[in-house]
């Protein structure tokens, strides 16, 4: 492994050298999101295995490399798993793209975003040096969190190597229940079980019906489900529907992507829990207790964004054909500087995806 780190250190200095731009790759399973970037491949497919697992500690440390599902596979032998349950994508996600990319399932609301399960990264800068952030134990107050500054980030900053995770057990007991509800009946439904003491662990909420995963001991779901009511679905047909969403291959997704070839565009909206139902043109799906909803729509950027807005969100252009009017929200002054001295920070002569996050970045 040293050597294939000594490999892309020389291909960043060769690129920094003459000026070059270099595009960060894994598996290629998020090429779709974010902006288009630019530059020569560097590729980090192969850079991949576990580095360290303390299953007593709950940490694992892996190469960026690694496939999602192969880290997945490990931590089920010890009953153990990603908790923040990151998309997959059909198999091909890696554990670099999952973190550049920051991007989390359905159990989110209930376990936290992946940013809270990074504990320490590696990674080379724009300088070609190897730098280590954070650690491999849960409480590591020592210095800036710029270990979780690298989720989200889209490659911009420099090139992961490893990532410390923190990995949790199984949940005692699952059921999932289904309640007919239209849109604002499951809002003020998820907001009024959201003030109880009540183990859901991810919901969504679609065409009419709205679906709860409860998780914990297995007293406290039987109670929960008493308490909630609804249809109980039986496992055997709940686990692929949560897989399904969480990959995005369930039939919401696989809608929203004919509708997208169709000219429609998928975006991401994140809003506070307790906004009301907005009223968009296209098929919408709620997650995370209303904080995350999907819409498949023609409407124009600008009116999708301005309704984000006006709920007190913002909105993401997740898939479409034409991004011409930006991905993600347009960043205010204060903060666009902020970005531009933390990307110069890192990659100082802006060798690594650029316009992948913002054109200026």
């Amino acid at each position: 492994m040293p050597h294939q780190i000594e490999q892309l250190q020389e291909q960043i200095k060769e690129a920094a050298g003459r000026g070059g731009k270099l595009e960060i790759r894994g598996q290629g399973s998020k090429a779709f999101y974010g902006q288009q970037a630019k530059g020569e491949p560097l590729d980090m497919s192969g850079y991949s295995g576990i580095s360290n697992y303390e299953p007593s500690e709950l940490v694992v440390t892996v190469k960026v490399g690694t496939p999602i599902a192969e880290l997945e596979q490990v931590l089920a032998e010890r009953g153990q798993h990603l908790a923040f349950e990151p998309p997959r994508f059909g198999g091909r996600g890696s554990v670099g793209g999952m973190v550049a990319c920051g991007l989390s399932g359905p159990a989110r609301v209930s376990m936290g975003a992946l940013r809270e399960h990074v504990l320490g990264v590696t990674m080379l800068n724009g300088n070609a040096e190897a730098m280590s952030f954070g650690g491999t134990v849960i409480k590591n107050v020592a210095g800036y969190d710029v270990s979780r500054l690298m989720a989200g980030s889209m490659g911009i900053l420099g090139v992961l190597l490893e990532v410390s995770l923190k990995v949790l057990p199984f949940p005692k007991a699952q059921a999932t229940l289904r309640l007919e509800l239209n849109q604002e009946q499951a809002l003020n439904q998820l907001n009024r079980w959201g003030g109880q003491p009540l183990p859901i662990n991810a919901s969504a909420w679609w065409d009419g019906a709205l679906l709860l995963r409860l998780a914990g001991a297995q007293a406290a779901v039987r109670a929960a489900f008493q308490a909630i009511g609804g249809e109980l679905i039986e496992p055997e047909l709940a686990a692929p529907f949560w897989a399904g969403l969480r990959d995005h291959s369930d039939e919401y997704f696989a809608g929203a992507a004919r509708a997208v070839e169709g000219g429609a565009k998928l975006w991401r909206l994140a809003l506070p829990q307790t906004a009301p139902a907005l009223s968009l043109h296209g098929e919408q799906l709620l997650e995370w207790g209303g904080a995350q909803r999907w819409v498949a729509t023609p409407m124009s950027g600008a009116l999708v964004r301005e309704a984000a807005a006006k709920a007190g969100g913002h909105a993401t252009l997740f898939r479409a054909a034409d991004k011409s009017g930006g991905v993600f929200t347009p960043l205010s002054a204060p903060l666009a500087r902020i970005h531009r001295e933390l990307k110069k920070s890192f990659d100082p002569q802006g060798i690594f995806n650029p316009g992948r996050l913002y054109d200026e970045l």
